[in-house]
């Protein structure tokens, strides 16, 4: 029987990728949390853990008539993003696929009703910064696959996906870590003021409403408050989490949904992105499994 062994809410953003001069000139003279922090995960967890998968619940990948799962044997070739293509531009990336359990999601979602999520095995399916940008990081011997975010689904539909991957990891023999990746408030400053809020400070972020949402969703992560965050979303969504917040709705549901009382642990300072606010924060399978447990 396969097992969940770790949960992140990771962020994405560009400058970790970015050479160590221009990620400081960014930020004033000084190191990103959001790089020194996944350094610092890659020791604490990843070596340790030592997982067969990790599934990326991708913000960035946006399909349309259904969800849809990696399932190639291998995803191999060169990144240039379309959004930034000066700070990312031809990344060499080779990451090893999953197919088998991939069919298994596939195939247990036809079994469920009202969810739908497709394999897809063709080579040259698009990749997205929202995965690649923790390779360099994270990535070691195990298998990744990326899964989308449906921009005409519901919430009821990212709970569905969840528990379709939760089932099958279930099903499977598999040591799996789950990585939403994305924000949590997530309003972009304009260009022709975004120049003066590149710094991580929190106070540069779009504004102070949703600086304060993105609090309250930290700090309930850290109690291991999920059903707070869960019932609370509709008052969320007014500060525009990124991707609807489907990175994390969906990782939720496979971890139990609001039985979920796994507690967080910070990998990150708080920190803002030309507006929008990042963190990483690591839910550790919890001793008695991922719903009951105590915080």
């Amino acid at each position: 029987m396969g097992e969940i062994v770790g949960a992140g809410f990771l962020a994405h953003v560009p400058t970790i990728v970015l050479p160590d001069d221009v990620r400081r000139e960014l930020n004033n003279g000084e190191e990103s949390t959001l790089y020194t922090g996944l350094h610092q995960l890659r020791r604490e967890v990843f070596d340790v853990l030592k997982p067969d998968l990790v599934i990326v619940f991708d913000s960035h990948w946006f399909t349309t008539v259904e969800f849809v799962i990696t399932s190639a044997d291998r995803r191999l070739g060169y990144f240039t993003s379309e959004e930034l293509p000066r700070g990312m531009s031809s990344v060499p990336y080779d990451v090893r696929g999953d197919p088998s359990f991939a069919k298994l999601v596939g195939e247990i979602a036809d079994a469920t009703p009202e969810c739908w999520i497709t394999p897809i095995d063709n080579e040259h399916l698009p990749i997205m910064y929202a995965t690649t940008n923790f390779f360099s990081f994270l990535q070691g011997d195990e298998a990744w696959l990326s899964v989308s975010t449906c921009q005409t689904s519901e919430p009821r539909d990212f709970e569905a996906v969840g528990r379709v991957i939760a089932s099958a990891i279930e099903q499977s023999d598999r040591r799996v870590v789950l990585i939403a990746s994305g924000a949590l408030s997530h309003t972009f400053h304009t260009l022709r003021t975004l120049r003066s809020h590149e710094a991580a400070g929190e106070e540069h972020i779009f504004s102070e409403e949703a600086r304060v949402a993105d609090h309250r969703v930290i700090d309930a992560w850290l109690r291991g408050d999920h059903a707070s965050v869960i019932d609370n979303y509709p008052e969320f969504f007014k500060v525009k989490p990124e991707g609807r917040f489907a990175h994390y709705q969906m990782m939720v549901a496979a971890l139990g949904g609001r039985d979920c009382v796994a507690p967080g642990r910070l990998y990150s300072h708080y920190e803002n992105s030309i507006g929008t606010g990042q963190v990483h924060v690591w839910f550790d399978q919890p001793q008695n499994g991922w719903t009951g447990a105590s915080t």
